[in-house]
């Protein structure tokens, strides 16, 4: 499916300014970066603008700072540090820009955190005006921030002269409309997470597509308590204890295959020193926590992941920062590492996971986004995605 979205790939960016939206909300330990994977993901649509002979804004957030408060630790500055280093090209740190910059073609400025700025979450439109204005042309990045209705994310859409989308954010909706949308059959989902609550929609939208869902982690232990299993003292939501059952008998309805487990990893703390336990899912005990799938569960499933031809993951199904209760959510990876198949997969868990196994290589597409990953699989319109249509038909 092909959307409707003017594209930076679309625009000659030769002698223009050029403003991009990118999400540098990157993990930072003592002012140190610790993952610098979102900063990489950018690179490419840097490089084309500057080959273009463009001079670049950088713009993103850092954290949750409170706006008009210029918190020291949640600055920028680091990032363009790093950026410099990656590009191999100096990039200008921005303090005071709102009012605008000098910039010359070839230049790279990374302005600071746009989330210092009074009214950049309400999205007012006189931010939103002049982020518009320092440039020529507005390009929205930035996948992980899609969801979200503020001054630079849709806002400036709105007021800039061309708005256009940039290359990674169109990789990020062309390989989730190509999961989503045009799959190849069969698919097959592995949703985790410690609550069913929040991902019920997910779960009732992808199963419109997928003809198998694999479910681990607390999302588990609902299911396994509607369909009569004693969970014992496991994390569960006992008041959704009877919409998971709705939602098998929906699944079974719409021929979305839903597995539970033949065996479980227990432990009587949650810790990663507690001493891990396989049980029979018939075997579990009153004070039981059920913190991984077991390993006959873990195999059989991983035989399933072989036939699949498009494989959809967000979350790991087990407590895999533990190590006795990583092993489910590591023979599942690499069954998907080595599956004939395209394979989605994003959520800041899910990445965490992936890293941990080392099969990142082995994904047809990493996502960069957390929550717009989520909204785009339950069915939701993302914002800045919206906007972008909008004003590609203006």
């Amino acid at each position: 499916m092909t959307l409707p979205i003017i594209r930076m790939t679309d625009i000659n960016l030769n002698q223009q300014r050029v403003v991009i939206r990118e999400d540098f909300n990157v993990p930072l330990h003592e002012g140190v970066i610790t993952s610098d994977a979102r900063l990489i993901a950018a690179l490419p649509t840097i490089r084309l603008a500057l080959d273009q002979g463009a001079g670049v804004i950088l713009l993103s957030h850092l954290g949750r700072p409170t706006e008009g408060d210029g918190q020291a630790a949640l600055s920028l500055a680091p990032i363009a540090v790093r950026l410099a280093e990656l590009l191999n090209h100096p990039v200008r740190f921005e303090r005071d820009w709102l009012q605008g910059v000098t910039l010359k073609p070839g230049e790279i400025i990374l302005c600071e955190n746009v989330r210092f700025n009074v009214g950049e979450k309400t999205n007012h439109p006189d931010l939103a005006q002049k982020i518009a204005a320092l440039g020529d042309v507005y390009v929205m990045d930035a996948f992980a921030t899609a969801h979200r209705t503020e001054a630079s994310t849709t806002g400036a859409i709105h007021c800039a002269k061309i708005a256009c989308a940039g290359p990674l954010l169109m990789q990020e909706l062309d390989a989730l409309s190509h999961a989503m949308a045009t799959p190849q059959k069969p698919v097959l989902a592995i949703i985790g997470g410690a609550k069913i609550s929040t991902k019920l929609q997910l779960l009732d939208s992808i199963s419109k597509v997928a003809d198998l869902i694999l479910v681990g982690g607390g999302i588990l232990n609902t299911f396994m308590a509607a369909a009569g299993f004693a969970i014992g003292a496991s994390l569960v939501e006992r008041d959704l204890i009877p919409t998971a059952l709705t939602l098998m008998q929906k699944l079974a309805s719409r021929g979305t295959n839903l597995p539970l487990p033949t065996d479980v990893v227990v432990a009587k703390t949650f810790s990663a020193t507690a001493s891990a336990t396989i049980k029979a899912v018939t075997e579990v005990a009153p004070d039981d926590l059920i913190l991984d799938i077991g390993p006959d569960t873990a195999a059989a499933w991983a035989i399933l992941i072989t036939s699949a031809k498009t494989i959809i993951w967000n979350g790991p199904v087990g407590v895999f920062e533990f190590p006795p209760f990583s092993h489910g959510t590591q023979t599942l990876a690499q069954a998907i590492a080595q599956a004939n198949a395209f394979s989605l997969a994003g959520g800041g868990d899910t990445i965490a996971a992936i890293e941990q196994c080392g099969i990142g290589a082995n994904i047809s597409y990493l996502s960069t986004g957390g929550g717009a990953f989520l909204e785009y699989l339950e069915g939701k319109t993302l914002p800045a995605v919206a906007a972008l249509i909008e004003v590609s038909h203006a």
